[in-house]
């Protein structure tokens, strides 16, 4: 069960899904799933409806029939379990609003077989949908606030690329929603928290838009993010680098408070339908702590821990600190632990938090590498810094620790005010560091002393470089924009017209971009995160020497995307097409060039040189530079020579090759504008 505030179970909303689930496996996340045909109403065949559960327009007729012999239906619209005094169904009910039919069947005074329910949303809507719908309509309720409404739920998947709220759903089911979030609950348009329910108000755990069977979602409502797409992008981008992040769809939503049929003026826009995390088999699935887990290994995990800044709830982690401590931070996942569980993990942190302030923190034995996940954490940082979270480090971070395991960062979450949106920025804050925000009595300061590490700082370096050249790279970043936007055109026009904010600079407190168009602010999203990159690569930031990445236990990154073109970008960074070295007869290695990203009179390039058909002990690399430019900078390789030729040789590291092997090497130079591309010959050294 889910953490509630309050939550009403109304009889009338508890009853079980009456159509078939989606089946089978489901989809990457945000795309299509096809909708599937509803199931019959009740699954015993005990008593039957004459039409499926669903959405309808004007006045709908419904028979209601019972397979026993003999038997009589009866049957409620309040939500109530039939009883033996219950209305007789003798003919059709006749329904104008949206209603809930309870119905079971009688023999004489006694119920015979199971009951049933079907749910049938009234509306007014005939707008055709080309993205996925959800309507949740509470049978006029009124409007939700912290507790639980009850409401029936359905789920509409466009076929042959369109869908109506009276096409067959692929999903009706009981459920509740209320409002969630904080800062995003002062805008009009409302986030929601929603659960699914069985008949008999307990969590149902169902497929839900193609995602794996759970009860627990969010509805992430972007508002002050106009393109739409800013937390889907961050969720995709993390899991490319093998974070753990919650599954997600794109889903048009409409939620009726009153009495009356669904109507245009209860659509809500376009919204992310989000996993919740929780340590469940389909989500975070760690090992699971019993009551009776107190002593080791069983209760080293698993945990998931959040910083909350100002808005953590119980139960938090007590202090377990040196001469530092920490605040508002929770126990997300069990919310229920004993004291012995509770005393464990506040140790754990207490040492995590400890070894991060020690002198010696970065020893391997001692200091944080050996309680922390130091990849997971190196991770958090890129993905923080390149997207300029505004709540980055201390608001919605979420951590995790498994039995036998370190604590990792991680699953991602809340990345709406990022790219150039909030923060009350009065510039675009391109440059700088996100980390070194300032906030009064800050929750922790763990990732501002790590980046204070060199060790540490070393080790985001080299991953960012290595990024750069697979799902960081500006033709990957620039296909997940076009991926994401690609099916929400018309959405986002339909969004845009319920919502006209585009040309509105301060959405509540945060500052937004005011491009007047949805294309426009995705053109701003683009070229904002591409310029917040290029400002990466520079010497300022990450673009300078890097050691070797160190041995990895994470995830091996994943294959780079393909490269998408999305043709011309207002971003200063530019690329250039690899320059081959020269390769006579079957020459011991060829080198290659390419421009990592570009600014006005510089840029950082990346030599790649692979070997030939026989393994290598060492190479060099001749560099013939254009008129006007010159290398100022290099890392993995050693770089000697003057003017307009150059000689790079290997490193201790990475001059052995096996045959078609590969390394790379890179520079920071200067230029006067023109190509930066130099002439390349390879041989063995």
């Amino acid at each position: 069960m889910s953490r509630r505030s309050s939550r009403t179970l109304a009889l009338g909303v508890l009853a079980c899904a009456l159509a078939a689930p989606l089946a089978g496996a489901a989809p990457a996340a945000g795309a299509p799933v096809p909708a599937a045909a509803p199931a019959a109403p009740s699954p015993d065949g005990d008593v039957t409806f004459s039409v499926p559960p669903g959405g309808f327009t004007g006045t709908l007729q419904v028979t209601l029939a019972a397979a026993a012999p003999g038997a009589q239906v009866r049957y409620t619209t309040d939500g109530s379990v039939p009883t033996g005094s219950s209305p007789v169904a003798s003919g059709p009910l006749t329904l104008t609003r949206s209603t809930e039919v309870r119905a079971q069947a009688f023999v004489g005074a006694a119920p015979s077989g199971e009951p049933a329910t079907a749910r049938y949303v009234a509306t007014s809507v005939t707008t055709r949908h080309d993205l996925p719908v959800l309507v949740v309509d509470s049978f006029g309720k009124g409007a939700v606030g912290d507790d639980y409404h009850a409401a029936a739920m359905l789920e509409l998947q466009p076929t042959g690329g369109t869908t109506t709220l009276t096409s067959p759903p692929a999903l009706v089911t009981a459920g509740g929603y209320r409002l969630r979030g904080q800062s995003s609950r002062m805008f009009d348009k409302k986030p929601y928290r929603l659960e699914l329910w069985d008949d008999t108000g307990d969590d149902a755990d169902l497929p839900f838009f193609g995602m794996p069977a759970e009860s627990d979602w969010v509805l992430r409502g972007p508002f002050a993010d106009k393109s739409l797409v800013r937390e889907a992008l961050v969720l995709d981008l993390g899991r490319e680098m093998g974070l753990a992040t919650p599954r997600y769809r794109f889903v048009e939503v409409y939620v009726n408070d009153d009495a009356r049929p669904v109507a245009a003026d209860d659509y809500r826009g376009v919204y992310l339908l989000e996993e919740t995390i929780k340590n469940q088999k389909n989500r975070l699935d760690l090992k699971k702590l019993d009551p009776e887990d107190v002593a080791p290994p069983r209760v080293e995990g698993g945990y998931i821990l959040k910083f909350e800044w100002l808005a953590a709830e119980e139960p938090l982690v007590p202090c377990r600190g040196g001469s530092t401590c920490w605040s508002d931070l929770e126990v997300h996942d069990p919310d229920d632990l004993v004291p012995a569980q509770l005393e464990y993990i506040a140790g754990y942190v207490g040492r995590v938090n400890d070894a991060i302030h020690s002198p010696g923190r970065a020893d391997p034995a001692t200091g944080y590498p050996s309680l922390v996940d130091v990849d997971s954490f190196v991770d958090l940082v890129i993905v923080n810094e390149l997207s300029r979270d505004m709540d980055a480090y201390y608001r919605s971070q979420y951590f995790h620790k498994d039995r036998g395991g370190l604590l990792t960062a991680g699953p991602l979450w809340d990345f709406d005010l990022t790219f150039g949106v909030g923060g009350y920025f009065q510039n675009d804050q391109v440059t700088g560091w996100q980390y070194e925000q300032t906030r009064q009595n800050p929750p922790n300061d763990w990732f501002t002393v790590l980046m204070r590490d060199p060790a540490f700082v070393e080790r985001v370096r080299a991953r960012w470089q290595e990024l750069r050249r697979g799902p960081l790279a500006d033709t990957a970043l620039r296909g997940h924009v076009t991926r994401l936007t690609g099916p929400l055109s018309g959405a986002a026009a339909r969004n845009a017209q319920r919502w006209p904010n585009l040309s509105t600079q301060l959405i509540g407190p945060f500052v937004t971009p005011t491009a007047p168009t949805w294309n426009g602010q995705v053109a701003y999203l683009e070229d904002w995160m591409l310029r917040r990159a290029a400002w990466l690569d520079t010497p300022a930031a990450w673009g300078g020497p890097a050691s070797p990445p160190p041995t990895s236990t994470a995830s091996p990154a994943p294959t780079p995307s393909p490269s998408v073109s999305t043709g011309p970008t207002a971003s200063p960074v530019t690329s250039a097409s690899p320059t081959p070295g020269r390769d006579p007869g079957g020459q011991a290695c060829t080198a290659t060039f390419r421009t990592v990203s570009a600014w006005p009179g510089g840029f950082q390039g990346e030599v790649t040189v692979t070997a030939g058909t026989a393994p290598l002990t060492g190479w060099v690399v001749t560099l013939g530079l254009p008129p006007g430019v010159g290398i100022t900078q290099s890392w993995s390789t050693t770089l000697t020579g003057g003017g307009s030729t150059l000689t790079a040789r290997n490193a201790a590291w990475n001059g052995r090759l096996g045959a078609g092997a590969a390394t790379t090497f890179g520079v920071i130079g200067s230029s006067s504008g023109g190509s930066v591309a130099p002439t390349l010959a390879c041989a063995a050294g």
